[in-house]
């Protein structure tokens, strides 16, 4: 299994890593998002952290959405705007559990604005 820490010194394997959004498996789609969450804490990577999160954005598995608001929260740390752009842009089809988690650092005005269902 990739460390966490592998891609934050080798972003040269994202492309092929990308690939597990595809998978059957769901942990292994899990483990894609999971895998950013550390450089998005430290502010690396944003573009390709909105991308898994729009490739993994209909997946049906609690653990994966749960993965992906993870990651977008970590990000939120350095990119609150971008972040909340997403959330905003997505919040009527986004799962609730992704969401919960990717708002979760939001001051709490933005954070009223995004649960809100109209």
């Amino acid at each position: 299994m990739i460390s966490i820490l592998f891609l934050f010194d080798f972003p040269e394997f994202i492309p092929e890593i990308q690939k597990w959004t595809k998978s059957k498996k769901e942990w292994k789609r899990r483990v894609y998002a999971v895998i950013f969450i550390y450089s998005a804490r430290k502010n690396r990577y944003l573009e390709d952290v909105l991308k898994i999160a729009k490739s993994l954005f209909l997946d049906e598995e609690d653990l994966v959405q749960k993965a992906y608001g993870w990651m977008l929260k970590e990000a939120s740390n350095f990119n609150q705007k971008e972040i909340f752009d997403f959330v905003m842009k997505h919040k009527y089809t986004m799962p609730r559990t992704a969401l919960r988690y990717a708002i979760e650092k939001i001051p709490a005005n933005l954070k009223k604005q995004a649960m809100q269902k109209e």
